[in-house]
């Protein structure tokens, strides 16, 4: 009975044997000259050698090396926080089981067709927003190197959601993230890790900008807290986008300053011009109402106030209060003056209406007496000296029309420039960067 089972150990250790020797006889085969890619790897692909669900046996953990090559960036509306983006996806990671005999005369094999039959990284899509179609990516290129190293190539376009600052709109900066993780194998199978250690991504040369404006780009591992599953290797993308400024300064800001101070033409006009004064001020409100409407329809819609409500409020307020200083000066200007008054003597009013002065005689009140002699002199009343007292008139009602007209000229225009330092100051300077995540 022992000899038995010696015999068969024996023949099952020379079964073994036979059959490796005959497959590394096949192997030699079919890897010589002559292969096609495609026969190399039918060959490899094998279901007794090869099964793709399978983790690629290394050693502790599987690296894969990411890197990300810009295409296009558009956005489509300057006014939302969404920005299309697309973009190469290369990962790169070891497979002993793809290896190949030196005797080939591939560098690599072209494995795209066979992209059903591989394994391949999970890679999933976080904290992006949503993808542009197609859903299903773009295979650019799939490539086995002769040491097992895999090389596979896809395009993206994805839509980001932006984090921006609308209180500040259009001054913000938005920062857009998308981050990519494997969805089913844990930290401790699969690392992913950026390739050469990449801090930015990097741009093709022919990138296409289409209303996008990147100012800075950063590459990084997610922060732990950030992650929304710790125990998942995950890679991130900080894309921070500007906003057109000379856009909005020439349809927003530049036209707004000019219907303002237009409205203070009317300052240096007489104070009677009344349709040319009430033209400029109703022509200049229609004109900022019409050109701030339609702005307003492409504003993003926001609880809070931002910059674009204060700069709409404050040019409606100065253009509106120089239309109430129009009114204010017609009114007092057409004010019927005081007669029957007296002027003291020396004062020249503006017009005299009533030649007539009264005459009065007012208890110790230092008066001029005419009674003193050849020279006039001055003494209280009661010492029994007729006297001439002249009351003064209040100012004439055009006079006053034409000062309120002249302190406008000089108020308006200040304080307007007093806000325009302030408006664009403050909100330029604001920090818009995003707080620092650990």
């Amino acid at each position: 009975m022992g000899q038995n089972w010696v015999l068969v150990g024996f023949g099952t250790a020379l079964l073994f044997i036979i059959t490796f020797h005959n497959t590394v006889d096949s192997s030699s085969e079919i890897f010589g000259e002559g292969k096609s890619d495609k026969e190399i790897l039918d060959d490899l692909l094998q279901v007794t050698r090869y099964d793709k669900r399978l983790l690629p046996p290394v050693t502790g953990t599987l690296t894969v090396n990411v890197s990300v090559l810009l295409l296009s960036l558009a956005s489509p509306d300057e006014s939302s926080l969404k920005y299309e983006v697309e973009f190469l996806l290369q990962q790169q990671w070891y497979d002993p089981r793809l290896k190949y005999g030196n005797q080939s005369k591939y560098e690599y094999l072209n494995a795209i067709h066979h992209y059903n039959d591989i394994w391949l990284p999970d890679t999933y899509f976080i904290m992006h927003g949503d993808f542009k179609d197609p859903v299903i990516p773009v295979h650019f290129s799939l490539k086995i190197h002769r040491n097992g190293t895999v090389n596979y190539l896809m395009r993206r376009h994805l839509i980001l959601s932006c984090q921006g600052s609308l209180h500040i709109f259009p001054f913000d900066d938005p920062l857009c993230t998308f981050a990519m993780e494997s969805i089913s194998y844990e930290q401790s199978m699969i690392q992913y890790v950026w390739k050469n250690g990449e801090d930015v991504l990097r741009k093709s040369p022919s990138l296409k900008s289409l209303n996008a404006y990147l100012i800075e780009n950063q590459t990084s591992a997610c922060p732990t807290k950030s992650s929304w599953r710790g125990n998942y290797s995950c890679l991130k993308v900080d894309l921070k986008f500007t906003r057109d400024r000379a856009f909005y300064f020439t349809t927003v800001f530049i036209p707004g300053i000019i219907l303002v101070t237009s409205s203070f033409i009317t300052f240096w006009l007489e104070w009677n011009a009344v349709p040319a004064r009430v033209m400029i001020g109703v022509t200049t409100m229609l004109n900022f109402f019409t050109t701030s409407n339609g702005f307003r329809s492409t504003l993003p819609v926001v609880s809070n106030l931002t910059a674009m409500n204060v700069w709409d409020g404050v040019c409606m307020c100065f253009i509106y209060a120089s239309l109430l200083e129009f009114v204010c000066v017609n009114y007092v200007g057409r004010k019927r003056p005081l007669h029957n008054v007296v002027y003291r003597p020396g004062e020249n009013p503006v017009i005299q209406s009533d030649k007539k002065r009264d005459t009065a005689v007012v208890t110790n009140e230092i008066v001029s007496c005419t009674a003193c002699g050849p020279n006039p002199c001055t003494h209280t009343a009661n010492n029994g000296c007729t006297t001439e007292v002249h009351k003064k008139e209040p100012p004439h009602p055009i006079r006053v029309a034409k000062t309120i007209d002249v302190i406008a000229r000089i108020t308006f225009p200040s304080a307007f420039s007093v806000f325009l330092i302030f408006f664009f100051y403050h909100y330029n300077s604001v920090d818009t960067s995003a707080p620092e995540e650990e």
